[in-house]
């Protein structure tokens, strides 16, 4: 006799709609879900930005900024280091300056000033040493020398001057005790007897230089002609006149000097140049001619012998 058992019956879970229930053999693997494919600059990004369990991150400590201690340090040593070399410097300069000049030299043509009172006037002016020394006023002193035009003054290293010196070129006298140089300047030295025999210019003092070009101008015109001229003045009106080294004056006025001149030497061609023995004097101050006047006899007589003796 047989027995019969009644199972309970099992419920089978809900499915979700739009879900198939599958059946597996007892022969069949379970199927593997596929893994998802992301992009491999997603998964590294994720893998970074996830932390590593159980490490800890480290972070960079700030660096330290130089003490101000060794701002302060740099500071003074650069003071200290200045402050040497302008004491060095100073020392230097000091040195330099109690440099004795022991050697003065003279250069130039020097026909009336020694060379030995140049010296003995520049040495008082070089108390101050090598470079002390003055050399404007050094050169302000020899100029005041009658017979100094101009003077050059510079420094020799190591303990040398060197001067040079321009003497003055009489063209002409001034007066009785002065002479002009080529510039119109009046200077007066203490020795005049070599240069008496040059001409005289006389006038008042500031008309020196205009009277010097005057006279230059007549040289040249009368060089020609083979006439030298002995003296020329001018008047507080302007008025020049000459006189020739054969005595013969010459009344040029003050107006019109180059067509004055050009007429004397038309006349003194054609008419004078045999005769001027006996000519006394020519004015030339009228508009269109020429005045001369004529020696007597016994002027003529006298103008001879006294060639003669000469």
């Amino acid at each position: 006799m047989g027995l019969a058992i009644k199972l309970p019956q099992l419920r089978s879970r809900p499915q979700k709609p739009g879900t198939e229930q599958r059946t597996r053999r007892p022969d069949q693997r379970p199927e593997r879900k596929p893994k998802s494919r992301q992009p491999a600059a997603e998964q590294t990004r994720r893998t970074r930005s996830a932390p590593a369990k159980g490490a800890t991150r480290k972070t960079t400590a700030p660096a330290k900024r130089p003490s101000i201690r060794f701002n302060w340090l740099n500071r003074i040593l650069i003071l200290v280091a200045t402050g040497v070399v302008t004491v060095a410097v100073l020392q230097a300069y000091i040195t330099l300056q109690s440099i004795p000049v022991e050697r003065i030299s003279v250069t130039g043509e020097l026909e009336h000033t020694q060379t030995t009172a140049v010296q003995d006037m520049v040495y008082p002016a070089l108390t101050g040493g090598f470079l002390g020394a003055d050399l404007a006023q050094v050169q302000k002193q020899l100029e005041v020398l009658p017979w100094i035009h101009e003077a050059t003054v510079r420094r020799v290293w190591p303990n040398a001057l060197e001067i040079h010196v321009v003497e003055q070129l009489p063209i002409a006298r001034w007066g009785d005790i002065g002479f002009l140089n080529h510039e119109g300047e009046v200077f007066r030295p203490s020795q005049r007897d070599a240069w008496q025999a040059l001409p005289t210019l006389t006038g008042p003092e500031n008309t020196a230089p205009t009277l010097m070009r005057t006279y230059q101008r007549l040289v040249d015109s009368l060089a020609p002609l083979g006439l030298r001229l002995s003296q020329l003045s001018v008047d507080d009106r302007g008025e020049i006149a000459a006189v020739l080294a054969g005595g013969q004056r010459i009344a040029i006025g003050r107006d019109d000097f180059l067509e004055r001149m050009k007429r004397f030497k038309t006349v003194f061609r054609s008419e004078l140049a045999a005769r001027m023995t006996q000519v006394s004097s020519i004015d030339l101050r009228y508009e269109r001619g020429v005045a001369v006047s004529f020696k007597t006899a016994v002027e003529v007589s006298e103008t001879n012998s006294n060639n003669k003796k000469a």
